[in-house]
């Protein structure tokens, strides 16, 4: 996690796109969240994205906006992700979900800074640090013909992985106290249950310790969760 942490600081100071990689549930949105906030662009918009909860026939609308009238429901202009993010950063999680027209999209976007609306003739430019995440294996997609390698190449030039959290059993403790913290819990975990905290193995990772905890806390009748 220290390594993860230097290479952040390294990261945040440039332009150049960052790929988050990791399993679910590890924190790549507070990787992404970090380059933001301790980079030049702080003071600028951060807009996130799941491209996993996006259906193809909307994803062009809400990266890169529409006009009204480019399609049946679009009664007013939509601004889109990327000019939304303008002079801030731009985070689109599950990269690996985009489909293969909008990866050739966003690729051009990438490569020339311009943006062209859906139902639009005019390219609009855009200032925009582009941070990816995923937990997809993109080398096999590119070998397998669902990534474009093209794409793939631009956005891994800086590579930030984030281990699982059985990777890092040392962080559990401080990570389950924060969690409690940030609930809105006021209460202690005792030290046995620290240990079988520290000692599960957790397929959904920090997302998966969150809600063990707070059911915890929940359904605890004192102030220790035992």
């Amino acid at each position: 996690m220290r390594a993860l942490a230097d290479r952040v600081l390294r990261y945040a100071g440039v332009k150049l796109p960052v790929l988050v990689r990791g399993e679910s549930g590890v924190g790549k949105d507070l990787v992404a969240r970090a380059l933001h906030t301790l980079g030049p662009r702080r003071g600028a918009p951060f807009v996130a994205i799941n491209a996993a909860t996006i259906s193809r026939e909307l994803a062009e609308s809400e990266l890169f906006g529409h006009v009204r009238g480019a399609f049946t429901g679009a009664v007013s202009d939509r601004r889109g992700a990327f000019r939304e993010a303008h002079g801030g950063t731009l985070f689109i999680d599950e990269i690996g979900a985009l489909g293969a027209e909008i990866q050739a999209k966003l690729l051009r976007v990438v490569e020339d800074g311009l943006v062209r609306p859906l139902g639009s003739e005019v390219r609009a430019p855009v200032d925009v640090r582009l941070v990816a995440a995923t937990c997809e294996p993109l080398e096999r997609m590119v070998d397998d013909g669902r990534f474009r390698e093209d794409l793939y190449e631009r956005l891994a030039v800086c590579v930030a992985t984030v281990p699982a959290l059985h990777e890092r059993a040392d962080d559990i403790p401080a990570i389950a106290r924060t969690v409690l913290a940030n609930s809105g819990f006021v209460c202690r975990i005792s030290s046995r249950a620290m240990g079988m905290l520290v000692s599960r193995r957790y397929r959904g990772n920090v997302r998966e310790l969150r809600n063990i905890l707070v059911q915890c806390a929940v359904r605890s009748t004192t102030d220790v969760i035992d």
